[in-house]
This record gives C-alpha cells, sequence and structure tokens, in this order.
C-alpha cells in the first residue's frame, strides 16, 4: 500500500465508498452525492497548492486501486501540532490497510514535517478505527463530550495523541 497525492481523477473511487452509509456511519458528512465527492476531491487537490499548505490529503493504493484515503492537518504550525484522518473502502476492512494508512501519515508528520504531536479522533462505537489508532502507537487520551452533530443525534469523540519521541521508539 502506498499513499499518492489526491488527483481529481481520484473522485470516482473516492465516491465508492462516500456514497455508502456504512462508511460515513460515524461522520459529519454523507451519504455524498457525486457532486458532493467532486466538491471534495477539487478542495483536497486544491489544498496542496495553498500556502501555508495545512491539509494533505491522499489516496491509498494497492497496485492502482484506490482503496483509502488519508489526511494530514497542521493544526497549529508553531506548537507543531498536527491531526490525522483516514478511511478505507468498507469491502476491505479488517486487511490492515487503516493501519498502513495512519502509520504512513504519522511518519510524514513526525519525519516530514517536524511535528511534536499528533492527534486523531474517532466516534466511541467505531471500536475498529480506536483499535487502529492503538496500534499505531497512539494513546487514548479521553472523551470529548457532544463533539459533532451526525445523523443520529450527537456524537462523543475519543480522542488519541502521540508524541514525537513516543514515534521515534516505535
Amino acid at each position: 500500500m502506498i499513499l499518492t497525492k489526491i488527483a481529481p481523477e481520484d473522485w470516482p473511487a473516492v465516491h465508492l465508498w462516500a456514497k455508502t452509509a456504512e462508511a460515513c456511519r460515524f461522520q459529519t458528512w454523507g451519504p455524498n452525492t457525486e457532486d458532493e465527492t467532486r466538491q471534495f476531491v477539487a478542495e483536497a487537490v486544491e489544498a496542496w497548492s495553498q500556502t501555508p499548505q495545512r491539509r494533505f490529503a491522499y489516496v491509498a493504493r494497492l497496485e492502482d486501486d484506490v482503496v483509502g484515503m488519508g489526511e494530514l492537518f497542521l493544526r497549529n504550525k508553531d506548537q507543531r501540532q498536527g491531526e490525522i484522518t483516514y478511511i478505507v473502502q468498507p469491502k476491505l476492512w479488517g486487511r490492515g490497510l487503516g493501519t498502513a494508512i495512519g502509520r504512513r501519515l504519522l511518519s510524514i508528520g513526525f519525519d516530514e514535517l517536524g511535528l511534536h504531536r499528533i492527534y486523531a479522533t474517532c466516534d466511541p462505537r467505531n471500536a475498529g478505527s480506536a483499535g487502529v489508532l492503538a496500534k499505531i502507537g497512539m494513546t487514548r487520551e479521553g472523551r470529548l463530550r457532544h463533539t459533532a452533530l451526525i445523523r443520529d443525534g450527537w456524537r462523543d469523540s475519543l480522542i488519541f495523541g502521540i508524541l514525537e519521541d513516543e514515534w521515534r521508539q516505535t
């Protein structure tokens, strides 16, 4: 699995999961229309040309197939803080792709961008995502209440974090 910068032509592959209720169950977005996915991809592509760059969007590829996505957000440049997000095509869940995407995003954040701390959040009901975050060395730091309004009501968020020196020890 490799991560490559997202490109405009990736939108149909992204839409394969963005249009499904299963993939966006715990998200504030989706299920997407084709236009919503095109807009999302266009904004992610545009972020690569912004100065200063604060959003780094990638697609995950197995051979030529897009199987997921990962994003790294520079949340506070002065304090060297970032956030990661990821998604995997639901039919490929449980095969280690989320873990591979997460590890690569941490590597980019610490090794290429020089971040000190990276965090991620997930819905407490999303045991798969919480497992991925723990597997990539992130520590569960707490639970934030009512952080997002989603289709079934207010969602809490588990917050996970990892520090640069912890990453270096993994």
